[in-house]
């Protein structure tokens, strides 16, 4: 009787043991998705090696990868949204942390922002030069604050004060990045990103064409939830504290469970006039059209005649994807329950 006993303590061990090995998700994992973006602009395969297209398409599957798998295992929209953000934050192929781009002073100073479809919060930051991660001291600005948006020292400081990675600003630094200051001061004027001519892959790597290399996703997890970042460095040879869209929730950055998740990617300051990644929402909400009529409105149109330039990603509460650009190209990609990625870069 004792080892009878002793038999069903193992057995019922084992099974305890098996259950957390594997959590149940509760959950519809059949609309799991993820949206990503690396940035709009004049990307043409003429302007792109094959090099350098390989580049792009193995740092976006890199980053769906990453945050696929968090929503696969029953991780939430937002932490999904962090971990592919955090993956192009840490390339230099992309103008958001490591390799942004430079100001006039030669800084790097960078921008992000996340908001939670579910609970309508945000979380914002501008202008921070020794943060490795902004998309993180964003989230965390949701999370551990009162507040929505910190900037500058003060922000450097709350993300001390809450245990974030500081990092001497060198980190950032790109000589690519550099020497595209250097010609942009030579030509006085501000460039949206980058532009040259073909080259090789080491030395010309960021030299795709005029390009918006602002970062973003959008996510939907099992429980129904969407959620929404956009990371970048901003403009070559902007100055005077100048800040764009991306960290403006409304602008860059917009979720809400009842319409959509959008990050954009583009000329900031239409971007904030127009009220873009809102507007999107507010029209699939007062008009009960698509995501993907709201986003052509506001992309293909309502842009356009205002002269502003980028895209967009959407994803509404369905799983129904969005990716509308009016510039030559748009690196982008989207990964869904089924798990075959899709990675698109031209038209």
């Amino acid at each position: 009787m004792r080892k009878i006993f002793l038999c069903f303590l193992v057995l019922l061990f084992c099974a305890n043991e098996t259950l957390h090995a594997q959590p149940v998700i509760k959950g519809d994992m059949s609309k799991i998705t993820l949206v990503i973006h690396g940035g709009a602009g004049t990307i043409t395969r003429e302007n792109m090696t094959p090099e350098k297209e390989k580049a792009y398409q193995e740092a976006l599957q890199q980053a769906l990868q990453a945050g696929y798998a968090v929503l696969k295992k029953g991780g939430t929209s937002m932490d999904a949204v962090e971990a592919a953000i955090h993956i192009m934050e840490e390339s230099p192929l992309f103008n958001a942390g490591k390799g942004a781009v430079f100001t006039n002073d030669g800084k790097n100073e960078l921008d992000a922002s996340v908001m939670d479809g579910k609970t309508l919060k945000a979380g914002a930051v501008a202008g921070v030069t020794v943060v490795k991660s902004p998309i993180t001291l964003a989230r965390t600005i949701m999370e551990a604050s009162e507040h929505v948006m910190l900037a500058g020292k003060g922000a450097e400081q709350f993300a001390r004060e809450r245990g974030l990675e500081i990092v001497d600003p060198s980190y950032f630094y790109t000589e690519t990045r550099f020497r595209q200051l250097n010609k942009a001061k030579e030509e006085e004027k501000v460039q949206l990103d980058h532009s040259g001519d073909k080259g090789s892959l080491d030395e010309n790597i960021f030299t795709e064409g005029n390009k918006f290399g602002t970062v973003g996703a959008v996510a939907l997890d099992a429980y129904g939830n969407l959620a929404a970042g956009t990371s970048t460095g901003g403009m070559t040879n902007k100055r005077w504290g100048r800040i764009g869209d991306a960290p403006v929730i409304g602008a860059g950055t917009y979720a809400n469970n009842q319409t959509c998740a959008v990050s954009a990617t583009g000329h900031g300051e239409f971007f904030i006039r127009s009220v873009v990644a809102y507007d999107i929402s507010a029209l699939m909400e007062y008009k009960g059209i698509s995501v993907k009529q709201a986003a052509d409105e506001v992309v293909m149109k309502k842009l356009v005649q205002r002269g502003g330039e980028g895209g967009v990603i959407a994803l509404d509460a369905k799983g129904n994807v969005a990716m509308p650009f009016n510039s030559e190209g748009m690196y982008r990609g989207y990964l869904k329950a089924d798990g075959k990625p899709t990675v698109l870069i031209y038209k």
